[in-house]
């Protein structure tokens, strides 16, 4: 027997909920409706499933033909693809144009749209494009993971996809078959319960210490190639999405700060622009920029708006020259790189918003643990030298006067010492007879 389910704030959306041949639970969503719809959907889906009962060769009772015959063409997919119904002429939705529909759909950015790609190319090649996605089973998501898991011979060698990359494939596949479920063309997700693991490839992750990036600066052929790695590197900013829309209006010289427009984020709200902090490394190599800009060039770094501009061939040669081995993921490591040395000094929430994401993103893709850190806790190498030097790590003193150490340049505010406001310790006096209240004159 089938039931009546409500669904919403106010129970306007309406399913019915019955349990199969196997014994498995399953939901026909009927969307809004009255109540009289909804019952007469109620009698006409259980007399399709008496039909199942008795095998494909039972014809329906008339009310449930009518019934079929009158919903529209969403409606009576998702019957059929509880397999209560047979397909209309032409309404069965192949795995390709599902695919077509939801990338046609999708409002993200180019670099997001061929990650995606990437999924659906894999899922046409392994699953078929005229696979009707109605007919899909859970089997058939395990056989495509397992497929894209397994190595392969590219050019005489033998390749096999990261963990990380399969995890990435794995939720891009989830998400479009769970809009094919809201969609209606499909009774339930078959990769819903799909194993993605983590989408964190921690052996790609490298530290870009200061001395190795100063002498990648050195090599560096002029100063918009200086300017474009000191932003990554010790501003944090996306490269390049932020740094093509970075002007010089956006540069604040006397607080020491950039108003940085972030592409990326622009869809959520109140992501759009953020506020970072222009440290005393970057600050000379930026007015160097400056000082060589060209009148009237409002762009902070012109030769990124260039589309023949090739950044990780040319950025490979610069720490070749360097006398560097390049690192993996070259911009996002040295982005990665500021955020492992912000965090050290300033609270978790505080570098999250001058990096544009959360915390536990941060935690998640950018913070590192050093062999500094090892040897600060140990007490060994050069750990106690480099607590020293970072007052983040260092107690205050007990005889500290609450006065904060000078600057070098007391006009450049973005050298900052510190994040907290000091606070002295609480005076354990005892209280006077005359307790809190004033005296009484």
């Amino acid at each position: 027997m089938a039931s009546i389910g409500y669904e919403g704030e106010h129970g306007e959306r309406k399913r019915l909920d019955y349990r199969d041949a196997k014994g498995k639970q399953q939901s026909l969503r009927l969307g809004k409706c009255s109540k009289r719809n909804s019952e007469l959907a109620l009698s006409a889906v259980e007399h399709l499933l008496e039909a199942a009962r008795h095998g494909a060769e039972e014809v329906p009772h008339p009310d449930a033909i009518r019934w079929l015959e009158r919903i529209d063409d969403c409606l009576h997919a998702r019957v059929v693809a509880l397999g209560l119904a047979k397909p209309r002429g032409g309404t069965a939705v192949t795995l390709a144009m599902l695919i077509e529909r939801y990338t046609t759909a999708a409002a993200v950015k180019p670099a997001t749209m061929a990650a995606y790609k990437q999924t659906t190319d894999s899922l046409l090649a392994i699953l078929g494009l005229d696979t009707n996605v109605a007919e899909l089973s859970e089997a058939d998501a395990d056989n495509w993971r397992k497929a894209i898991t397994e190595p392969k011979k590219v050019g005489g060698e033998v390749r096999r996809l990261a963990p990380a990359t399969v995890a990435k494939r794995v939720h891009v596949a989830k998400a479009i078959f769970k809009k094919a479920l809201r969609w209606g063309l499909v009774a339930s997700n078959p990769f819903a319960e799909l194993r993605a693991g983590s989408q964190i490839n921690a052996a790609r992750s490298f530290y870009v210490s200061r001395q190795s990036f100063e002498a990648v600066l050195q090599a560096c052929p002029d100063a918009e190639w200086r300017a474009i790695a000191a932003l990554v590197r010790y501003a944090g900013l996306r490269c390049p999405s932020e740094l093509q829309t970075l002007r010089w209006g956006d540069v604040n010289w006397e607080h020491g700060r950039l108003m940085v427009r972030s592409p990326k984020t622009a869809g959520y709200e109140g992501k759009a622009v953020r506020v970072v902090p222009m440290g005393k490394e970057l600050r000379p190599i930026l007015q160097d920029l400056f000082d060589r800009a060209e009148v009237g060039v409002e762009a902070v770094v012109p030769r990124l708006h260039d589309p023949k501009m090739n950044l990780r061939t040319t950025f490979y040669k610069i720490i070749a020259k360097a006398g560097e081995k390049p690192w993996p993921r070259l911009f996002h490591n040295m982005r990665a790189s500021c955020a492992c040395d912000w965090v050290e000094k300033f609270p978790a929430h505080v570098v999250a918003a001058w990096l544009g994401h959360s915390p536990l993103i941060a935690a998640q893709h950018y913070l590192q643990t050093r062999d500094a850190h090892f040897d600060l806790a140990a007490g060994v190498g050069g750990g106690v030298e480099q607590a020293a030097a970072n007052p983040a790590t260092q107690a205050r003193r007990s005889g500290h006067t609450g006065q904060q150490p000078k600057t070098q340049n007391p006009q450049n505010s973005c050298e900052l010492v510190g994040v907290g406001v000091s606070c002295d310790p609480v005076k354990n006096e005892a209280m006077g007879a005359e307790g809190f209240e004033p005296p009484k004159t």
